[in-house]
């Protein structure tokens, strides 16, 4: 049998490395977000208050405190510039929390440490609200109310199994009372929500795409949206959802079209036919302003709050970047045409390149526009021609292509022919420009998978994608994607590039099935949706339909608030009523007991805990040798009690409640014992 390390030591020491861990844990996520330099010193701290619990050393001095505390504050100010603020706030409390360990002594430094510790536990959520994030706070806030309700229980070594047993109780206890205060505590701008900035790490497609920038997103397994479709989803090889539109080349880097114009006119500009596609959207924060939607989307995304414009070249967008989850709805249809009536003026940014790059890629364009048979549709042709060259002239798709110089296509045409999407979709348009054909690069997602658990369509940052537009007199803007020229599989099934493991990763998951691993992610991104749906997205405006659906006819947050306020107070007479009836169905043999300690004991006497009739008896004999002889209430009581511990084993006796009461009304009338 092991032996426990803790056992040998003091009570207080083993409390407080209980505590030392709890605040390790919870300042494990925050890491990543704080400075360099107070992950080192809190880190620092944490040890040496443990080593000195571990070998019941003396505390520091105020002074190396007060050191401490003043090198914190002025590295502080050096990293963020201010005191103030959410960043340099978070890093103040930790330090604080930390430094404050040095210093406990007492049981009030102990609840200074615990409610640090429980507002420092809020912080996480400033910077991530994911499901793996509220879980191992969950875990912390356990820990922390474990070590509370250890600081309360009496001397000794209770063990810490029973503090978190009770600690657990209570969280389950109060589980309800949070699960109403969340669904029905008014949502009132600025009072709910995370602030902006709570999601500034996370990025996924850029406004501009230099070549090479989506193979690095392909690294990247986290979630981009989540799609659910009324009814059938089209086929996989059709989902492109539609994300920034490149137009203007400088060297390697594809930029949007300076001024690009909002759509005027949508019935002249897009046309659309055939059945439509609705959809719903929960998008995860990308700090940018566009808004994913499949091609291609006539009327605008049904946003939650705020509106969205359409620009020219099909792209919808808001006013302000999504920092936050958003859900939306959407009408899209896989029919349309677009562009049909576009003017040489107005196609020529789709032509122009910049001067002196890929000269044999223009040399190869000349000579394929050249070799177009007479009566041939010259654009056409030449897709035709490239798009075959891509098939059987060996080029091959992959996620290390090598470096690329300045001139990216012909370095793909003739030299390396490997290359990701973007590798690909530009040295397509670079050769169809170079032929005088009117082209862009369009970068978004393609595909998805389908999650068998909840039914969602999951897009990841690997499924970012780019590919082409074509501009077809008559037809407009046309859709091309070279890249399922060089790999089918990657548009026609879901077939991924994926970034070899890792060491830790390839033991961890080396003997793991693929198929097991594939429905564990699948389950964990269930859950992620449903956390997503029902706690993240959990508006102002669901409130509102809940309410609607309990049967008000306008619901408000007034309604809001008079529903909470009539639970509240119908729970508490629930409780009331509930305490009123267990009193009652205490034996009330136990309770004529009770009421004579009370007595007792403000006559002076002091009582042992739970204490019988005998030996409340044989205190009243006690003091009746020390008054000589015994007075006539002691003897009045001494009676009593006898005729109360005899009727507890008559407790059968058909006439048992009339003697209770009997005793009962003689309580009443016996004098205090002197």
């Amino acid at each position: 049998m092991i032996a426990n390390p803790l056992r040998h030591l003091p009570r207080d020491a083993r409390d407080t490395l209980f505590m030392l861990a709890v605040i390790a844990w919870v300042l494990a996520p925050l890491l990543r977000e704080l400075p360099l330099w107070c992950s080192a010193l809190s880190a620092l701290v944490m040890l040496w208050r443990a080593t000195l619990a571990w070998h019941g050393q003396p505390l520091p001095g105020r002074w190396w405190k007060l050191g401490l505390l003043a090198l914190a504050v002025a590295a502080t100010l050096v990293t963020y510039k201010t005191l103030l603020g959410r960043d340099a706030g978070v890093t103040l409390v930790a330090v604080l929390l930390t430094l404050k360990t040095l210093e406990l002594r007492a049981r009030r430094d102990a609840f200074v440490v615990f409610f640090l510790s429980f507002f420092l536990l809020l912080t996480n959520f400033f910077y991530s609200q994911s499901l793996l994030t509220a879980l191992a706070m969950l875990l912390a806030l356990w820990g922390l109310l474990t070590a509370l309700v250890n600081a309360h229980m009496p001397v000794g070594q209770p063990p810490l199994w029973q503090a978190a047993r009770i600690a657990g109780g209570m969280t389950l206890l109060g589980a309800p009372i949070m699960v109403l205060l969340f669904v029905l505590f008014p949502r009132m701008a600025p009072l709910w929500g995370m602030p902006a900035d709570a999601m500034a790490g996370r990025s996924g497609l850029s406004a501009q795409m230099t070549v090479g920038n989506i193979a690095r997103l392909a690294l990247d397994d986290s979630v981009a949206m989540r799609i659910a479709f009324d009814g059938t989803p089209p086929a996989q090889s059709e989902l492109y959802f539609r994300g920034p539109v490149l137009s203007t080349l400088n060297g390697q880097r594809w930029e949007p079209a300076e001024g690009v114009a909002l759509l005027r006119d949508q019935d002249a500009a897009l046309q659309v036919r055939g059945p439509a596609v609705r959809y719903q959207v929960t998008l995860e924060p990308n700090q940018q302003p566009w808004l994913l939607t499949l091609d291609a989307a006539p009327q605008a995304p049904e946003l939650p709050q705020g509106r969205a414009r359409m620009t020219s070249e099909l792209q919808w967008l808001q006013n302000a970047n999504v920092t936050e989850l958003m859900r939306y709805r959407v009408t899209s249809y896989p029919q349309f045409s677009h562009g049909t009536t576009l003017t040489p003026a107005q196609l020529r940014p789709y032509l122009t390149l910049p001067f002196g790059l890929n000269p044999r890629t223009e040399q190869l364009a000349q000579q394929l526009r050249a070799a177009t048979p007479p009566g041939q549709n010259v654009t056409s042709y030449l897709m035709a021609q490239a798009l075959q060259r891509l098939r059987s002239g060996g080029y091959v798709y992959t996620l290390e292509p090598g470096v690329y110089g300045r001139d990216s296509a012909d370095e793909f045409w003739f030299d390396r022919k490997a290359g990701f999407c973007e590798h690909i979709a530009s040295s397509f348009v670079i050769l169809l420009r170079s032929a005088g054909v009117p082209a862009r690069v369009v970068t978004g997602y393609q595909g998805g998978q389908l999650n068998s658990f909840d039914g969602f369509w999951t897009v990841r940052q690997s499924d970012a994608h780019a590919w082409a537009e074509v501009w077809l007199a008559g037809q407009g803007w046309l859709r091309v994607d070279p890249t399922a020229a060089v790999s089918p599989a990657r548009v026609g099934s879901f077939s991924r590039l994926q970034a070899p493991r890792g060491v830790i990763a390839e033991a961890l998951l080396g003997n793991v099935s693929p198929a097991v691993a594939l429905n564990l992610r699948a389950l964990w991104d269930a859950a992620n949706n449903r956390w997503n749906q029902w706690v993240l997205n959990y508006t102002h405006a669901k409130q509102l339909n809940l309410l609607q659906n309990l049967g008000f006819d306008e619901p408000s947050w007034e309604d809001l608030v008079y529903l909470l306020c009539a639970i509240v107070v119908t729970a508490s007479l629930a409780g009331a009523a509930w305490n009123a009836w267990e009193r009652q169905q205490q034996d009330p043999w136990l309770q004529l007991l009770g009421r004579a300690r009370q007595v007792l004991k403000h006559s002076g006497y002091t009582l042992p805990a739970n204490s019988t009739p005998r030996q409340l008896t044989e205190l009243l004999d006690g003091s009746a040798r020390d008054t000589h002889p015994a007075t006539q209430s002691q003897t009045a009581w001494r009676n009593w009690l006898l005729q109360l511990e005899a009727l507890r084993y008559a407790a059968g006796a058909p006439d048992f409640r009339r003697q209770l009461a009997t005793l009962r009304q003689a309580l009443r009338q016996l004098p205090r014992p002197s």
